[in-house]
């Protein structure tokens, strides 16, 4: 592709042109258009695509239903291609009955850019999720931007996954309706430039597949295999192990496997001579960025296994809600072993660092957390540190169970998540850093009166810990840093708990958290107070000492 950044109405064309042959490499082969100015970007890329048959139709509303006849004929999303304004409106009848029959279509319409919105531009009105719920999904791009090239492809096969019902969440196996609302600059006249490349042969950008071991689809051709388990993927234990690969596992798997890819990730020496051909992402994805960052860079063919679209890289080349295996892989037997053994030297490395460190810290509250859960118990740990410090060092165990609020990712209730977990019966204990205690203590009203199994294990580093682990921590000045990102609060969480009556244990040392941690029945909440700064560089003494101990092993 070319270095040079082209002008914006040529990006624009580009954009259009990319989208266009990610539709047709998904099977789309018909595309209506009505008149239009502002989609002129887009006319343009689907009348010169030779491969699609388009027709033009002066008409809004009977352009949809042509289309929607299309997709009810050949069982493949069709275009239809609108201006803004009111010429978007009038596609609603028919999104509506492409919603209820599940009839698949691309639903684009043309946009003024945001600084033309809600100042009386003509011909613009609020065209923002314009047809509600009658969508399997509303994507809004916005101006197509040269740096952003790469998640082109991804945008437009993701679309036609959705529209077929193949693309989870709302799909969900169902066909319908997704309304892509694309935002262009003037001039709209513009010349499209290389494309970002496509997969060979032809393939589209994603592939739905029922994947299968022996199907020929990928898995079986893979020599150096590797499996990513992630919350969700209990349910596909039997094909994981009939794999027979190394599995990357989140505390929420409930599976064992490889339990510290973050720290050996970090190990630029494993990191470079471990790369796998193939990768099966099952369930959520990891909290660990550095996992994340190494799986999008090594290259591997990626296969999701998933409910919903868990795809922010835009790398995987299929997209499956389960998978089966039918007869065992050989995997290389050195491939399995180098990362076990890897596993168990970070593991004996963290311990030897920790056993070294003075008091209690982050990372032994989550490690004792997970090994005295009683059998059958349940572990709730809320986002920031908590669930990272789960992740990339505490052991797996499979006897429990792991719940994290890791769909947006927030703080926001995890109290009161916890409560609901214990309020099925089961023993819970949660780990929540203090800002999410403290977002969420309306919880705490009356809970002293609930009979409950619950015991809350609060980490009090007097703010938003997590915030030190970034740049802005080392680029601001302390006082500048504090202000926006460290916040101290100055609530005294145990007094708190105390004054909603609840039991409260100030553990100061590690002994002193297992003797609370043992207690059974009732309410508890355990206050541990650390120092954020010494939290850091505890986390880079755990880092350094597994890439220590792995070099000095390769």
């Amino acid at each position: 592709m070319a270095d040079v950044e082209p002008p914006p109405h040529d990006v624009a064309a580009t954009f259009c042109a990319t989208l266009v042959d990610e539709w047709v490499r998904g099977g789309v082969t018909h595309a209506c258009i009505s008149p239009g100015s502002r989609s002129t970007p887009l006319a343009l890329a689907l009348a010169a695509e030779s491969r699609l048959q388009i027709s033009v139709h002066h008409d809004e509303r009977s352009a949809s239903f042509v289309a929607l006849g299309l997709a009810l004929a050949t069982k493949r999303p069709a275009v239809v291609l609108t201006t803004s304004g009111t010429a978007a409106a009038e596609l609603h009848p028919a999104v509506i009955e492409a919603h209820q029959a599940g009839v698949p279509m691309l639903v684009v319409t043309a946009d003024r850019p945001p600084e033309l919105r809600h100042v009386g531009a003509p011909q613009t009105i609020d065209q923002l999720s314009l047809f509600g719920g009658a969508v399997r999904r509303f994507i809004e791009p916005g101006v197509a931007t040269w740096a952003g090239r790469g998640g082109w492809r991804s945008l437009g096969a993701q679309a036609v996954l959705v529209a077929l019902g193949a693309g989870g969440g709302a799909a969900g196996g169902h066909p319908g309706p997704v309304h892509l609302n694309l935002a262009f600059r003037e001039p709209l006249l513009g010349r499209s430039r290389e494309l970002p490349p496509g997969r060979p042969r032809n393939a589209p950008w994603h592939r739905a597949a029922d994947v299968r071991i022996d199907g020929g689809v990928v898995i079986d051709r893979a020599k150096t295999g590797l499996v990513v388990a992630g919350a969700g993927a209990a349910r596909h234990a039997a094909g994981i192990r009939r794999l027979g690969w190394p599995v990357l596992t989140d505390p929420r798997s409930g599976l064992s496997g490889v339990a510290h890819a973050d720290p050996i990730l970090r190990v630029p020496s494993f990191a470079t001579a471990n790369v796998p051909d193939t990768v099966v992402r099952v369930g959520d994805l990891p909290a660990s960025r550095v996992v994340n960052e190494w799986l999008a860079s090594t290259g591997a063919t990626q296969i999701v296994i998933a409910d919903t679209w868990v795809d922010p890289a835009r790398d995987a080349t299929f997209l499956a809600p389960t998978f089966s295996v039918d007869m065992s892989a050989s995997p290389p037997r050195a491939w399995l072993r180098t990362w076990m053994q890897a596993d168990a030297i970070a593991a004996k490395a963290i311990s030897s660092q920790l056993a070294r460190s003075k008091g209690i810290t982050e990372p032994v509250v989550a490690r004792m957390i997970v090994g005295e859960t009683p059998r059958g118990g349940h572990v709730v740990v809320a986002s920031s540190m908590p669930v990272r410090d789960l992740e990339w060092y505490a052991p797996r165990r499979t006897d429990i169970t792991v719940h994290a609020n890791r769909g947006a990712n927030g703080i926001d209730g995890v109290v009161s998540t916890a409560i609901g977990v214990a309020a099925s019966g089961v023993p819970t204990v949660a780990l929540v850093g203090d800002v999410a205690f403290l977002h969420d203590s309306s919880a705490l009203i009356a809970l002293a009166r609930r009979s409950l199994n619950l015991t809350l294990v609060v980490v009090d580093n007097d703010g938003g810990g997590i915030f030190s682990f970034l740049a802005q921590a080392e680029a601001l000045d302390a006082a500048r840093f504090e202000l926006l990102f460290g916040t101290p609060h100055g609530t005294d969480c145990a007094a708190l708990a105390r004054a909603h009556g609840l039991r409260v244990v100030e553990a100061a040392t590690p002994m002193a958290l297992s003797r609370a941690l043992a207690r059974v029945g009732g309410v508890t909440v355990i206050v541990v107070r650390t120092e954020r700064g010494a939290n850091v560089a505890l986390h880079r003494s755990l880092n350094d000492a597994v890439r220590r101990a792995l070099d000095s092993e390769g």
